[in-house]
């Protein structure tokens, strides 16, 4: 709590996005903290995992929990890109062609 008491202090929320965002333990310690969420950024991890018919759109735009900071979506290395060293900025550019080519993201 110190560290995200201040006025001044960000709050990076990162919630998986195949998880329930009402689940989220991360937001609901930002909204515990900063309840307009003015100084809250959220990031939304996993995205490339979610279930077949389903996406993220609806959490990256705000709709569910707005933030005035807004959202970011991330696509991580997995393990198994970690055990073929597939490099970080290889994943960079996977992680750029999935959310540039991607139905929904692009």
């Amino acid at each position: 709590m110190k560290f995200v008491r201040p006025a001044n202090a960000l709050i990076l929320a990162i919630s998986p996005a195949n998880n329930d965002l009402a689940n989220s333990d991360s937001l609901q310690f930002a909204q515990m903290c900063d309840p307009d969420g003015d100084r809250t950024i959220g990031v939304i991890t996993k995205i490339d995992l979610m279930d077949a018919g389903t996406d993220a759109l609806d959490l990256l735009q705000g709709s569910i929990y707005p933030l005035k900071l807004g959202y970011f979506g991330v696509k991580c290395r997995s393990q198994l890109n970690i055990e073929n060293r597939v490099t970080i900025s290889e994943a960079i550019r996977n992680e750029a062609e999935f959310f540039t080519t991607h139905p929904v993201y692009s």
